[in-house]
């Protein structure tokens, strides 16, 4: 196959890939719209069927990826928490905040993975990266509508967890760094973390007491949709789909194409979203909204090329610019 042949596979597969992912929301949405779903019951939920289904899958193609060294399963425990912890306010701003506008509030985590990587792993911080963070952040506080005081009295929670979600994907991506680095293979990573995952949301669920918004007030409530089998299966098709075969097409487009070129691509993902949530949920951005949209995407867009430029640098042996 030619590079020009293998280049446009990639591009075909990456942004068939985003297309995927970009439905997440729309399918938690209509979730908790068309059935009244509590947002942390169908997180744990979805992470279970994503569990479940991955580990159908790797027992019959790869059943070597089903062992883990025991060194690393305090690390995994550890991820698991951070991803149910990211999904538990993910899964709540969809609820509370309509699909778009979740979508691109959780875009805010590149600036929160610029500060957080330069706090913990000592990255560089420098003069482009503090620029993506600025754009990020006042994107945010435009998309959360946070400069009106009446969207903090109407929709404080929502607020809240729309932004504290684009803090926690950051940390479960520099996580799923440190997973790399560690020699784990990305699958089985994935298996274990949302093993764990589901766990800690079934605590949240029962140990709540119902003080935690979105949680199970009694055991029952995780049959919240009973004999209704179309939900059941929005359900499955939510984990089974926009998770493991988005991801899955996303990790065959990284051999391709260059990681900086797939995550620019899926800089998409908030657009595809925007456009799905009108036609199918009726859902409009406000021009602020919009305008704060624009701003987390040309941060997280001058991001990946600043970062792009950097890593060529390094490889020609040149200097990267002072921080």
């Amino acid at each position: 196959m030619s590079n020009s042949s293998q280049i446009s596979r990639g591009y075909t597969i990456a942004l068939i890939s985003v297309a995927i992912l970009s439905t997440t929301a729309i399918f938690i949405r209509y979730l908790t719209q068309t059935y009244g779903l509590p947002a942390l019951i169908l997180a744990c939920w979805r992470e279970f069927f994503v569990f479940l289904t991955l580990l159908s899958i790797l027992a019959l193609v790869r059943r070597s990826l089903l062992r883990v060294e025991r060194k690393h399963l305090r690390y995994l425990v550890f991820y698991g928490l951070m991803l149910a912890l990211f999904n538990s306010l993910w899964t709540l701003s969809v609820s509370l905040n309509g699909a778009a506008v979740s979508t691109v509030l959780v875009y805010c985590s590149a600036g929160f993975t610029a500060l957080l990587g330069w706090w913990i792993l000592k990255e560089r911080l420098d003069w482009g990266k503090l620029l993506a963070v600025a754009l990020s952040l006042a994107g945010c506080v435009l998309v959360a509508n946070a400069l009106d005081p009446g969207a903090w009295r109407s929709n404080l929670v929502g607020i809240i967890a729309g932004i504290l979600s684009g803090l926690w994907y950051a940390i479960y991506t520099l996580m799923g760094r440190s997973a790399s680095q560690r020699g784990l293979n990305p699958w089985t990573t994935l298996l274990y973390t949302f093993g764990f995952a589901t766990l800690f949301l079934l605590a949240f669920n029962l140990l709540s007491g119902g003080h935690i918004p979105g949680a199970a007030t009694r055991p029952a409530d995780f049959l919240w949709l009973g004999k209704n089998w179309a939900g059941w299966g929005i359900l499955i098709l939510l984990a089974a789909g926009p998770t493991l075969t988005g991801y899955g097409l996303y990790n065959v487009s990284l051999t391709y194409l260059p990681s900086s070129v797939v995550n620019l691509v899926g800089t998409l993902e908030p657009v595809f979203t925007a456009l799905i949530a009108y036609l199918l949920l009726g859902e409009r951005l406000t021009g602020i909204q919009f305008l704060g949209g624009l701003l987390i995407l040309g941060g997280v867009v001058f991001l990946r090329i600043y970062e792009g430029r950097l890593a060529r640098q390094e490889q020609t042996g040149l200097e990267p610019p002072p921080s």
